[in-house]
């Protein structure tokens, strides 16, 4: 099947039949850094391994044609310009006819940072993308003002998600509304590090971003129980182990010119089918070919 792109591929989506398969992809490539990496999302059954909302959405996928592979080039910690230098060569090569791209935001938390440069690099690189015929998802940013001090950068993260809208509908990309899923706002939606989401959030980013492409699921909704009310001395105390185990590394980090993706290479580098998913036919008993 050709590759289409934007609005096309999600109306191809919606009118597949429920005999047929129900989504025009076969080759998926996410790009980005820890947000798709799935940072927050540890797999228990694979030491090391973060399975994150990109693998969530690949399993649906999978689930719904045959012939499905899939690309994970995320690392940790990249700003925009080293995620358009080491993943979109290796993107490109891998042909896929459906891409997501998340990039911008680790850019967009320093201090200083240009929300306007980081879309004007993303949209050079939309540009790019969107050429190989695939669809491109794009992120905004979620709406941190319910988040200690990353909610002080709220106001960068609307302008950035203006660019991002104004780049998709530049180039026929889709955006997956990170900034609109309210449900994000719950604490529980978050990693304890306050700056990745849990499985939780993983779970309802990739049910999110399965429907933006009109693509079926059995993602369901989670409800969250409440937390326990906390009185104001339990939270500032939370907030000063939180400081000191996540915000102050994280700081000292930036100071040095380090990152937490330092030495880290892509978990899925090569387009492979996922275990689990649609497989082709198999051969009968009584057909097996000779072995040479």
């Amino acid at each position: 099947m050709e590759p289409v792109s934007g609005q096309q591929a999600l109306r191809v989506a919606e009118d597949q039949p429920q005999t047929a398969p129900q989504h025009p992809w076969t080759r998926y490539v996410a790009l980005g850094d820890s947000f798709t990496e799935g940072i927050g999302d540890p797999d228990p059954s694979r030491p090391g391994y973060h399975r994150g909302w990109a693998d969530r959405v690949a399993e649906e996928l999978a689930a719904r044609t045959q012939h499905f592979a899939y690309a994970n080039l995320a690392v940790r910690g990249r700003l925009i310009e080293q995620i358009r230098d080491e993943q979109m060569g290796p993107a490109l090569e891998l042909k896929p006819d459906l891409i997501t791209l998340c990039a911008g935001g680790n850019d967009v938390l320093r201090p200083g940072s240009d929300p306007d440069e980081t879309a004007r690099i993303l949209d050079t690189m939309v540009q790019v993308l969107s050429t190989t015929g695939a669809t491109v998802v794009l992120f905004n940013g979620p709406d941190v003002r319910e988040t200690p001090v990353v909610g002080s950068i709220r106001g960068k993260v609307a302008i950035f998600n203006e660019n991002v809208r104004t780049v998709a509908k530049r180039h026929d990309a889709v955006v997956a509304d990170l900034w609109s899923l309210r449900e994000l706002t719950r604490p529980n939606m978050w990693d304890e590090d306050r700056l990745h989401f849990s499985p939780l959030g993983h779970h309802t980013i990739a049910a999110m971003v399965l429907e933006t492409l009109n693509v079926p699921h059995q993602l369901d909704p989670v409800e969250p129980s409440p937390l326990p009310e906390r009185s104001w001395r339990e939270a500032r105390v939370d907030d000063v182990v939180w400081a000191r185990h996540h915000l102050f590394p994280w700081v000292i980090r930036r100071l040095r010119g380090r990152s937490s993706g330092d030495g880290v290479t892509p978990k899925r580098p090569n387009i492979e089918p996922l275990f689990g998913g649609s497989m082709p036919p198999g051969v009968a008993a009584g057909d097996q070919p000779e072995s040479r």
